[in-house]
């Protein structure tokens, strides 16, 4: 039976990398709430690939409104480019910028096997690991790879470190704005001195889109952002 499944899991990425309806570019919008007032953060998120289907990027603005926007008026802004491969996304580059302030920049060298982290006016070099991803790229990975069955294990950037993260994978109908989905859904696995927590939901009928994500950051603060809307395009950009 396992072997059948592991089949099944092959023939429909092949058909998902391949076929003419992928989508070539996607925009989401996402109503997103946190622990401090009743504000909104309205986050597009954009994902396009190129005429040959073999290259991704991701845009992502996050933007405060209504009483949160004086507590965080600048906008969040993160990005992911890299390539498609046959096990998932394989990121180039990945930065977060937060109004003003430098970025956090991640350059993945695939063929020396580094990765240069810059934070905080640090740069630093380290082991690239195979299958490393980024924040943006863990999120839209299972567009293009077979879910694993059981749980996920995969190194992130953070700041100015590579750290290891597991998820395990559970399913959960989900209520949204916009309907009713069958998702699954990735839950990161931390230490119990960790105040950081992560899931993610991806929707099962609509190409393992992330309609939800609930996290709490290093500073405390919980989020959570959920779809209100996405838009989908089935032809290359002109």
């Amino acid at each position: 039976m396992k072997f059948l499944f592991s089949i099944l899991l092959l023939c429909l990425f092949s058909f998902s990398v391949s076929a003419a309806d992928m989508p070539s570019r996607i925009e989401i919008n996402y109503a997103v709430t946190t622990d401090i007032g009743e504000g909104e953060i309205n986050e597009v998120m954009e994902i396009k690939h190129t005429d040959d289907g073999h290259s991704y990027s991701i845009h992502s603005e996050a933007q405060a409104t209504g009483i949160f926007k004086l507590l965080e008026p600048n906008r969040i802004v993160r990005h992911s480019e890299g390539i498609i491969t046959q096990r998932g996304l394989r990121p180039a580059r990945a930065y977060e910028k937060r109004g003003k302030k430098e970025p956090s920049l991640a350059a993945f060298d695939w063929k020396n096997h580094t990765i240069t982290l810059k934070h905080k006016k640090q740069q630093l070099h380290e082991k690239l690991p195979e299958g490393t991803l980024d924040r943006l790229s863990l999120s839209y990975n299972f567009m293009f790879a077979p879910l694993p069955e059981h749980n996920i294990e995969c190194y992130l950037p953070n700041g100015n470190s590579l750290v290891l993260s597991s998820y395990t994978i559970t399913e959960e109908t989900l209520n949204t704005p916009i309907g009713k989905m069958k998702t699954v859904v990735l839950t990161r696995q931390e230490d119990k001195s960790s105040k950081l927590k992560r899931k993610i939901w991806l929707a099962q009928n609509n190409h393992m889109l992330p309609v939800r994500i609930v996290s709490v950051e290093e500073n405390g603060r919980e989020i959570e952002k959920i779809v209100t809307g996405i838009n989908i395009s089935y032809k290359a950009d002109e």
